[in-house]
């Protein structure tokens, strides 16, 4: 799911980028441009993150699984 939302980010930055160019370029389309990126790149980032959290609580959880499991000494 989180590569199809970087995906479509990706997408949509550079839809708009395109669409801005049309009537010409001027410094506003510079500033829509960067802030696109901007929320592009903290999307992003904001999916590694959770992903990262995920990955590190599902391997917490089957260490302890582990651990349950060994006899007591």
């Amino acid at each position: 799911m989180d590569d199809a939302k970087r995906i479509y980010r990706e997408g949509e930055q550079k839809v708009k980028e395109g669409i801005r160019e049309l009537d010409g370029h001027d410094v506003g389309d510079d500033i829509g441009n960067a802030g696109d990126a901007i929320r592009k790149d903290l999307g992003n980032a904001g999916d590694d993150m959770r992903r990262a959290n995920e990955d590190a609580a599902r391997e917490a959880h089957r260490e302890a699984d582990i651990e349950a499991r060994e006899p007591s000494r």
